[in-house]
């Protein structure tokens, strides 16, 4: 693989950046293919360049069809769990999000919830909502659960979550509660997004325990992922 190559793909993953290589295993020829840009020696069809670009939404690598001989090789982002509120519920879905192979990390300003003694081993960020996000980028590989039950961490989360391709946004409570955020993030001009938010959050499992919960809300993650995959 030549160094120009290895260096698109280590810039892509510093910035959470799905790409593309295809190779031309008759003499090596490369290009890179992102969502936007074709760059490399190889060129690709426009048949061959809108394959190719399914493969990079599916995170799949392959053969590409044509005379040569083209195989497309994909790398996408690992998967990251944003956890809004360090409440009891995040204590038991941090690990076991990890578990499965999630990147997970907890948010939440306040230090005595976001504690090294209560989430051993997690990644912590004591920012507010807003800032830790845009900080840390919203992308296709990235779900997001607003648990704190605070409008003043969850809204602002949803407000930048929402017009983000993330692949699962969720936000804790009760059918009353969500219609008033609701109102809020109408209000906030996200009308037309709002329809993204699973809630009441997780799939029906009838469990009511935190950790019960957190089965019920880490199935469906899990869930979303893979049939937006297969989509």
């Amino acid at each position: 693989m030549k160094r120009t190559v290895l260096a698109g793909i280590a810039a892509a993953e510093s910035r959470r950046r799905a790409l593309l290589v295809v190779t031309r295993l008759t003499d090596g020829a490369q290009c890179l293919l992102d969502a936007e840009t074709c760059e490399g020696e190889l060129p690709l069809s426009a048949e061959q360049l809108t394959q190719a670009r399914s493969f990079l939404d599916a995170g799949r690598s392959a053969s590409l069809d044509g005379a040569d001989a083209l195989f497309a090789r994909a790398y996408v982002p690992s998967p990251r769990l944003l956890i809004v509120g360090a409440v009891h519920i995040a204590q038991v879905l941090a690990p076991m999000a990890t578990a499965v192979g999630f990147e997970v990390i907890v948010i939440d300003p306040r230090g005595a919830f976001a504690s090294a003694e209560r989430f051993p081993g997690v990644q912590l960020s004591a920012e507010w909502p807003d800032e830790a996000l845009a900080r840390l980028g919203l992308d296709a590989a990235t779900a997001l659960v607003a648990l704190s039950h605070d409008p003043k961490l969850d809204d602002p989360a949803l407000e930048l979550a929402l017009p983000a391709p993330l692949f699962y946004i969720g936000a804790l409570g009760s059918r009353r509660t969500h219609e008033k955020r609701l109102e809020r993030l109408r209000a906030a001009g996200l009308d037309a997004l709002v329809g993204r938010i699973h809630s009441p959050i997780g799939l029906d499992l009838g469990g009511r325990s935190p950790a019960e919960i957190a089965v019920s809300i880490l199935a469906e993650i899990i869930q979303v992922r893979y049939r937006r995959e297969r989509a």
